[in-house]
């Protein structure tokens, strides 16, 4: 018998859902072919995109048209194949939930839009401080109760003691925000997510696709959520552990001192040099400056045989430190997100 297709296309849907064409096509197939063991599917299209060839593996690249690279993935579960091709990275059982939740996806003008008008106020000089404030934004989340995370609540903690100084990078961010709520209006989270993520790749990192949508927390976050300083090895990895981090992401992270003026290298060019100077342990020199390099934690996890082996390897390799970190800083502007809904 012939297999039956249904398509169900949502066209209509109005400009505040940012897609300007959204269709699903169910193919189910006939009761007598089920010895075959075909698999129905589901497709969700998002346009316009470009869709570059295709394998039959589980991931595949879609180009924006634009030089940046999307992701097209495709999961089974339960029978059941789905396909996505949104226009940014995000944990695909995230996106599911997510979307079964009618969560607002916001569309790709929307991405391109803040992505240059962020551009327009990120420089090298500046990058290191945008950086920063995406992990003390972030950084406040805890697994165990969902708490924290990524939600803007940064600007309501400003006066903390372990913020100092990122009054003038929520600045930094403001002017692009301002410009940005002028056309579309865009959550400080989504504003500082995409902010971390330019400013590493103004500084040579890898480009980091951040999914937008995120909404912003109306109050602060509770206090002495941000790991220490002051931890050792051992503290610091129950602390990201906490937040849902392995001990190889906790290291990838950390690769962030590089950028800025903890003393790793060029301090507006991002790469791998804050591994290869960990390994030297210039602190340990009675020599002027070096005892200034780096921070407490820095030191600490040098001495630890675990981290030791990831420092090891990302000092050997860039190209895997780059997407190391890649992956973990997606997952660090997911960690406690909360998200728009339709």
């Amino acid at each position: 018998m012939m297999s039956s297709s249904t398509t169900l296309s949502f066209s209509h849907l109005t400009p505040s859902t940012s897609i300007s064409s959204l269709e699903f096509k169910l193919n189910f197939t006939s009761v007598s072919q089920r010895s075959s063991r075909p698999t129905p599917t589901v497709e969700s299209r998002a346009k316009p995109l470009a869709a570059s060839s295709s394998s039959s593996s589980s991931s595949s690249c879609i180009n924006d048209g634009s030089g940046q690279n999307l992701f097209y993935a495709t999961t089974r579960r339960k029978g059941l194949t789905f396909i996505a091709s949104v226009p940014f990275v995000l944990p695909l059982h995230e996106f599911v939930d997510n979307f079964g939740a009618k969560a607002a996806v916001p569309g790709l003008s929307d991405y391109v839009a803040v992505k240059e008008e962020i551009r327009k106020v990120v420089s090298k000089g500046k990058a290191a401080g945008v950086l920063r404030l995406v992990f003390h934004d972030a950084g406040t989340f805890e697994k165990g109760d969902n708490s924290g995370g990524m939600n803007g609540s940064i600007r309501y903690e400003l006066e903390r003691p372990e913020n100092a100084g990122l009054k003038k990078s929520l600045k930094i961010l403001e002017k692009a925000k301002k410009e940005m709520d002028a056309i579309q209006p865009v959550s400080w989270a989504d504003m500082i997510a995409l902010g971390g993520a330019e400013a590493v790749s103004v500084c040579g990192g890898p480009a980091i696709p951040v999914p937008l949508g995120r909404l912003d927390s109306l109050e602060p976050d509770p206090e002495g959520k941000l790991p220490e300083e002051s931890l050792d090895a051992s503290g610091l990895k129950q602390c990201f552990q906490r937040k849902g981090f392995s001990t190889q992401e906790l290291v990838a992270l950390s690769g962030a001192h590089t950028l800025g003026s903890k003393g790793f290298g060029n301090p507006t060019v991002f790469d791998n040099s804050y591994f290869k100077i960990l390994l030297e342990k210039p602190w340990k020199s009675s020599t002027g400056m070096a005892s200034m390099i780096g921070l407490p934690s820095d030191h600490a996890i040098v001495e630890d045989d675990e981290c030791l082996r990831w420092i090891t390897k990302y000092a050997d390799d860039q190209s895997t430190f780059f997407q190391d970190f890649k992956n973990a800083y997606i997952k660090l502007v997911n960690s406690g997100a909360r998200w728009k809904q339709l």
